[in-house]
């Protein structure tokens, strides 16, 4: 066994350790965004760290839902989305956009040029058109073009271990 009882040979894997999978996984550190698509009911967020950069020339992202969420089916068909980069002043907005969450209520937006809504102060706005979705077992991988961006100065919110924090460097 290698330090702190990793075990150095390796893990086969299977159902009977999907735990130890998303710990191993949880070891990669992501940082946090908010992607937001105009609903049939108003606005709506969903919070995630699959995010991606994909293509310089096309200038393309992606990002992946569960399947298993409720919200899954109205972003998996959005024509049009915003993927927000959050920064380290944000770590309340996740939980906004959880289960039972408040959402967007209370919560300052502007619609960008297709209708979608946007959070100001975020580290960086994508705004996408949907170019191509694949199948990823219980996620979409969603593929968007970006049409415009934003940039703020600020650190970035980032997560990892099951926690978000800072990047100590």
């Amino acid at each position: 066994m290698a330090d702190g009882g990793i075990h150095a040979g390796g893990i086969v894997l299977d159902a009977a350790n999907a735990r130890v999978f998303r710990d191993a996984l949880g070891r990669f550190a992501t940082g946090v965004t908010l992607v937001t698509i105009q609903g049939p009911d108003g606005p709506m967020g969903f919070t995630a760290n699959s995010f991606s950069s994909l293509s310089l020339d096309p200038a393309l992202v992606l990002w992946s839902p569960a399947k298993a969420s409720q919200r899954y089916p109205l972003f998996a068909a959005a024509k049009h989305y915003a993927i927000h980069v959050l920064g380290l002043g944000q770590a309340d907005l996740p939980a906004r956009f959880s289960r039972g969450g408040p959402g967007f209520d209370g919560l300052d937006w502007q619609p960008n040029a297709e209708g979608v809504p946007t959070v100001p102060g975020t580290l960086a706005r994508f705004d996408c058109a949907q170019h191509a979705t694949h199948d990823g077992g219980d996620h979409l991988i969603i593929v968007g073009q970006v049409l415009r961006l934003t940039l703020e100065e600020g650190e970035p919110l980032v997560f990892a271990k099951g926690r978000f924090g800072r990047f100590d460097g």
